[in-house]
């Protein structure tokens, strides 16, 4: 099981397929398995890495408090035992803010940005997040909250249902208080007044059912050249809601950008 200890905590990830680096950095209150489909669809061309965050998945636990800075070099130091020294990083909610924070002040170990959801200041419903995780457990609030960031039906389709019982099987092994933390981190950094400073290929996606999509259309629009696309039927979790156009829209950009690897 691959752990990186660089950043002082049991790190796990997943590495798949061989070429330029493109490492994936998941949302609440999902891990690593968000992006199976991704996994699957981009190992071919790309060294594809899917990180645990601290508090999910195989990955360390705690319950100190600590800082989005803190996670960016969780992410990093797997990038550091890897051997990876710039990639394309692909994040999710808060994973897109911890992509968007080593864009800002790590830029040299960036090619290109990902942001889905693409928030680059703290969202609503930080507080009521920390209260229910902490005092209703992963356990019984994580199959409550996962609904919220589908579109509306997708958790009756066949694939939704799935889904919630992939992530909820294995609720109770994961901490609250842990990912009481991880809101919390997110919370206090606000990173829009910075933007104007990127200087990269960025593609900010949105699902048209997003809870955050104004939040996304406004980092893009603070981004020099960024590209934001809106998928229609799609939520916030769209890379597992709807894989093949939201696949599309990243090798459209890669093609774009000259990121797509050439034969």
């Amino acid at each position: 099981m691959p752990i990186s200890t660089a950043n002082g905590l049991d790190i796990h990830y997943e590495v798949n397929g061989g070429g330029p680096a493109l490492v994936m950095v998941h949302a609440n209150p999902y891990d690593r398995r968000l992006f199976l489909y991704q996994a699957a669809r981009f190992a071919a061309f790309y060294r594809v890495v899917a990180v645990d965050l601290r508090g999910y998945g195989l990955s360390d636990k705690p319950t100190h408090p600590f800082s989005l800075e803190d996670m960016a070099q969780d992410v990093l130091g797997v990038c550091d035992d890897l051997g990876v020294a710039q990639a394309i990083f692909l994040g999710v909610s808060v994973g897109s803010g911890i992509a968007l924070k080593i864009g800002l002040d790590h830029a040299e170990r960036a090619r290109a940005l990902v942001l889905v959801g693409g928030s680059s200041r703290p969202g609503g419903s930080i507080e009521k997040r920390v209260e229910a995780f902490t005092t209703m457990g992963p356990g019984t609030y994580r199959p409550l909250y996962m609904p919220e960031l589908f579109a509306p039906g997708f958790t009756e389709t066949r694939t939704g249902r799935w889904v919630m019982d992939m992530f909820c099987d294995d609720a109770e092994r994961l901490d609250g208080q842990s990912i009481a933390r991880i809101f919390e981190a997110r919370g206090a950094e606000n990173m829009l007044p910075r933007l104007g400073s990127i200087d990269m290929p960025v593609l900010v996606i949105n699902g048209e059912h997003d809870n955050s999509l104004e939040r996304g259309r406004e980092t893009a629009e603070n981004i020099p050249g960024a590209r934001h696309v809106v998928l229609p039927g799609a939520g916030h979790a769209c890379c597992i809601e709807d894989p093949a156009a939201f696949d599309a829209a990243i090798k459209g950009f890669f093609e774009e950008n000259m990121l797509w690897p050439q034969a």
